[in-house]
């Protein structure tokens, strides 16, 4: 109790926002380093877990929604993207949060990526990027390189992979970074800005599969390669700086914020509101609009 009668506020912790779910990931999966990674940023933010609705698609990574105390909607493949965005205009005051993984935002859900990003709703977009298919046994995904066999793809993959950074960063992201569970401090440190930032915030997690990725996409690849960008002297501030870097997705792993926009635009739900608010002189009484349907 303080001196004034009343009870202090305890802040909250990382455990107060992981479920009695137990993971059925693959042991060493790296999305068990990521959902640990949330907890701490969820913490850091402190906002209690009713305040907080996580949304996700379909794959390995999309099973997170379930591992939180947080309202958790696990969706449709491809499609967690514009259902998060009518939770947040239905509710701007939660806080929401998407996860998946590259194939459901880059191939299925691709096309709605750009949406969110020009809309600018104010979620964090949390991607496990591991360039393979993983839940469904080992396919080519959109991020997987030119060249890569699998257990589908003998011959070798025939396409370029799609580069998530330089695709956000081209459609106007205000905020684009990337981490790895390698460093659990900086990828919750990253996703703790990511959910502080007002707009759409775009977090690429190489996340590795220990069951079918490449064995230089692993963990200890992470620690032994990962260049943390504060370390490099770079200024997030830099969107030309910030697509440089990008464009050497998969064969550098930088971590931190590759770019943060110094003025954020308004979001959508603001302006919304706004237009709400200059429309309420002009609406008509409810009583009028119902006498205008009453049988004469």
């Amino acid at each position: 109790m303080t001196s004034a009668g009343v009870a202090s506020i305890e802040p909250y912790q990382a455990r107060d926002y992981k479920s009695d779910l137990k993971p059925i990931w693959c042991p060493a999966c790296g999305d068990f380093g990521v959902v640990q990674a949330i907890y701490r940023a969820l913490a850091g933010v402190g906002r209690p877990p009713h305040e907080i609705a996580f949304v996700s698609g379909i794959g390995c990574s999309s099973r997170i929604p379930g591992y939180t105390t947080a309202y958790g909607f696990n969706s449709v493949h491809g499609r967690a993207l514009p259902i998060a965005q009518g939770i947040k205009l239905a509710n701007p005051e939660l806080l929401v949060l998407v996860a998946g993984g590259d194939g459901d935002g880059f191939s299925i859900g691709g096309g709605h990526v750009a949406h969110a990003v020009r809309r600018n709703v104010d979620l964090t977009y949390i991607v496990m990027d591991n360039q393979i298919y993983g839940l469904t046994k080992g396919q080519l995904s959109p991020t997987s390189p030119r060249g890569l066999r699998t257990a589908s793809s003998s011959w070798g993959s025939l396409e370029d992979p799609v580069n998530p950074l330089l695709y956000v960063l081209g459609y106007g992201a205000s905020f684009v970074a990337q981490g790895t569970p390698a460093d659990m401090a900086g990828l919750a440190a990253v996703i703790e800005e990511a959910i502080r930032f007002p707009g759409f915030a775009f977090v690429n997690v190489q996340s590795p599969c220990v069951t079918y990725g490449q064995e230089e996409q692993q963990l200890k690849a992470h620690k032994a390669g990962a260049l943390p960008l504060a370390s490099l002297g770079h200024d997030p501030s830099d969107r030309l700086k910030a697509m440089a870097l990008a464009a050497e997705y998969g064969t550098k792993l930088y971590t931190g914020v590759l770019y943060r926009n110094p003025a954020p635009p308004p979001t959508y739900e603001s302006e919304a509101r706004a237009r709400q608010e200059q429309a309420r002189p002009l609406a008509r009484p409810r009583q009028e609009i119902l006498e205008m349907f009453r049988a004469q």
